[in-house]
């Protein structure tokens, strides 16, 4: 059986790393931290938890510190998580037996997916959001998580939010963060696959968590504007306040459903179509 090592880079996360390490503490040959110089008992916590522990000063890039933890890692494969994100038994069970396939077994395996074709549609938008993942050919090497978002009380479905898939379990060497976005993709050397289990993601269990993390994205929002050097015009201006909110709060309360979610889906379309004005509002205070 291949060796797993759990890796994980943190800052300041003593209130989620604990039910995180819990999630896989019985699925990990090793678990590695490597931990952002935190001012709580991050380390402590994860001590506790038998983690190999490394202290490093911050980086403006949190996704350097991600790729340091997997450079430490020696499993076979690495299964990379953040802190507020938790394993559950059956996608842990499903990760045991991914591992084990042989590579015939795994092809199969990936043709009979319950929910293949919404993986595949969704694989094919980041690919024209970004760029493609992967070779289209060859081994698995690296898989896509679909992940669960925990909202004000409510885990979303609807609303384009699901499934968020985030490679997340990768054989050692074959993938590595570029480190240059908050939103970047693994580069993967090989192909790419999915698993069929949920990867819980406790985002915003309370709203003021909820804002401080949207307010930490719409200035990176505001970043992206100065480096286009979008236009700063009233064509634009009600592009960015009426347009563009306006068209992305129908688009996904409509026709992706984000009002089967509830109150809770209503609010989060609401808020993710205010990124818009409020990333062009910072962009035109910014010097």
């Amino acid at each position: 059986m291949p060796t797993l090592s759990v890796v994980l880079a943190t800052r300041n996360e003593e209130a989620n790393i604990g039910d995180c390490l819990a999630s896989v503490r019985n699925l990990a040959n090793e678990i590695i931290v490597v931990d952002e110089s935190s001012e709580d008992k991050t380390v402590e916590i994860a001590r506790d938890y038998e983690a190999k522990v490394k202290i490093v000063q911050h980086e403006p890039i949190f996704h350097k510190t991600k790729q340091k933890a997997m450079d430490l890692a020696t499993g076979d494969w690495i299964l990379q998580l953040d802190a507020d994100e938790r394993v559950t038994p059956y996608l842990a069970k499903e990760i045991k037996k991914v591992l084990s396939l042989t590579p015939v077994e795994l092809e199969q395996y990936q043709k009979t997916l319950p929910k293949r074709k919404l993986f595949l549609r969704h694989q094919r938008i980041v690919a024209e959001r970004d760029e493609p993942v992967g070779t289209t050919g060859g081994a698995y090497v690296a898989f896509f998580i679909p992940r669960l978002n925990y909202f004000l009380g409510r885990y979303l479905r609807y609303g384009g939010v699901y499934p968020d898939g985030v490679i997340r379990l990768v054989k050692k060497g074959r993938a590595t963060f570029p480190a240059k976005s908050v939103h970047e993709q693994l580069e993967v050397d090989g192909r790419v696959g999915w698993l069929a289990n949920d990867l819980v993601h406790m985002a915003d269990p309370t709203f003021t968590r909820y804002l401080a993390r949207n307010s930490y994205y719409i200035d990176l929002l505001a970043k992206d504007l100065r480096k286009q050097k979008v236009q700063k015009s009233f064509i634009q201006g009600l592009n960015y306040f009426l347009v563009k909110p306006v068209w992305w709060f129908f688009l996904t309360q409509i026709r992706h459903k984000g009002i089967l979610d509830g109150w809770q889906g209503i609010v989060f379309s609401f808020f993710s179509a205010l990124r818009f004005p409020r990333a062009y509002w910072r962009y035109l205070r910014h010097d």
